[in-house]
């Protein structure tokens, strides 16, 4: 992407008469803002074109403001998200909020590496929803653009791509989103959340609320089968009833057939237990509103991969009276959090909202930062070594890594309201994450831990 000095330079230069000495100022701008995209230019904010040209004013007056930092040297990171294809509808608010992150880390000063500042340049690509295409974006961004880690990923099948290629590579992944647990590497650290912090707390919740006959309905990948594998042990120990189970294509908008099965399992209403992903569940909940069914009275819809940028692009109106579990909702109210929505909406438009991936994708790349100021170091290895332990007041709260690369943190149950916005209903507390699920264990001790890269068994 070019530069807000490169784009306006000469123009304003001879329009406000800026002379040597401050060109030096208007090119330390350029180089802040800049991102090096390998294929999207999606960082580009409006805050940095405002703070760039109320520069340019205030040298046109002759009052020169404070002098842009002065780094020492540089460091790439890759941000890999979908910003085309079936998972478009959710991706591009992850990379977003990673690279609003970087922008606040380098206008702070960069990184702070034994007294040298380091700006973070983000290079961009599109895994254009398709796994191979995240694998062959991650070697891209490893071999060639050398950077130090990748935030990146959304579904579990882009992070299954990803695998070998960090593993290729011993390099290093942060992953924002939940997933289904069963998985335990020293080349990813998850941020999002695992079944014990999410689908358990959202099942018992149901339970407690009298929903005890409950239908699958899923994405056919890796996620949504583990998730429902669990999701059916723990009816089993609720006293609940699986009453059907279904699956369709990633992406795909034909729902008819299943909501036809969902009306018949459950003609006096019941739970929907919702692990669809990407844009399928627009289809899904506007078909549900088309048939008539209820979300308000017979019928309860916990979906497990729905928030904020979902129901915005799905539509209040179809999603109102339906149920989410988070660590996140906007508005929650804290200083974090209004902080970080109001930097969210500024830099990317004022119909836009947070979420908690992306609260999980921004406080990743400030842990990731943490941790490298903490080994004075970008190499990937001490970065690795000095992860478990940070914690970082993020807009959801205080998060911590664990040795099993996973976060602790909160669980909450959420209904969407009319304004299409998250009303919290319960709070199951703060959890610690558990890799691998007892109940899917049959009886294996499975551990995860990776301090020291000695451990990690499963």
């Amino acid at each position: 992407m070019a530069g807000v000095g490169s784009l306006v330079r000469d123009p304003l230069r001879s329009m406000f008469g800026i002379h040597h000495g401050q060109q030096e100022l208007q090119d330390q701008v350029t180089r802040q803002h800049r991102i090096r995209p390998g294929r999207s230019t999606h960082g580009a904010s409006r805050s940095s074109w405002c703070w760039s040209l109320a520069l340019l004013l205030t040298l046109a007056c002759g009052e020169p403001p404070p002098a842009p930092t002065r780094f020492d040297g540089s460091v790439q990171v890759g941000i890999l998200h979908s910003r085309t294809g079936t998972m478009s509808i959710s991706e591009p608010s992850a990379a977003e909020a990673e690279l609003l992150a970087i922008e606040e880390i380098n206008a702070n000063g960069g990184l702070d590496l034994n007294g040298q500042r380091i700006e973070i340049i983000p290079i961009e690509e599109d895994g254009e929803s398709d796994w191979p295409t995240f694998a062959r974006r991650a070697r891209k961004l490893i071999e060639r653009d050398q950077v130090a880690v990748i935030f990146g990923g959304w579904t579990s099948a882009s992070r299954k791509a990803l695998l070998p290629v960090l593993e290729e590579f011993d390099h290093l992944l942060f992953y924002p989103i939940q997933y289904e647990g069963e998985e335990c590497s020293p080349n990813v650290f998850y941020a999002g959340a695992t079944p014990n912090q999410q689908v358990e707390p959202g099942l018992e919740w149901l339970a407690v609320q009298g929903q005890r006959r409950w239908f699958l309905i899923g994405s056919d990948y890796v996620y949504p089968r583990t998730a429902n594998r669990l999701v059916r042990k723990k009816a089993r120990q609720l006293g609940a009833e699986v009453v059907g189970e279904i699956y369709l294509p990633l992406g795909s908008r034909d729902v008819t057939s299943a909501i036809a099965e969902i009306r018949r399992a459950l003609p006096q209403g019941g739970a929907i237990i919702n692990t669809l992903n990407g844009d399928t569940n627009f289809a899904f909940f506007h078909g549900l509103a088309q048939s008539g069914l209820d979300l308000h009275d017979e019928f309860k819809v916990m979906s497990f991969s729905i928030a904020e940028e979902e129901v915005s692009a799905i539509g209040p109106a179809v999603m109102a009276g339906s149920y989410a579990v988070w660590h996140f909702y906007h508005g929650s109210g804290s200083p974090e959090s209004r902080r970080f929505e109001e930097a969210f909406v500024e830099t990317y438009g004022l119909r836009r909202v947070t979420s908690s991936p992306a609260v999980s994708a921004y406080s990743m790349v400030h842990l990731w930062a943490i941790a490298a100021e903490t080994a004075g170091s970008t190499d990937i290895d001490r970065v690795r070594e000095a992860l478990p332990g940070t914690a970082f007041e993020s807009p959801a709260g205080r998060v911590e890594i664990t040795e099993n690369h996973h976060l602790i943190q909160s669980a909450l149950i959420g209904r969407v309201d009319a304004a299409g916005r998250f009303e919290r209903v319960a709070d199951a507390g703060v959890i610690d994450p558990v890799a691998f699920n007892p109940l899917l264990a049959d009886g294996r001790i499975a551990t995860c831990e990776w301090r020291g890269r000695g451990r990690g068994d499963r």
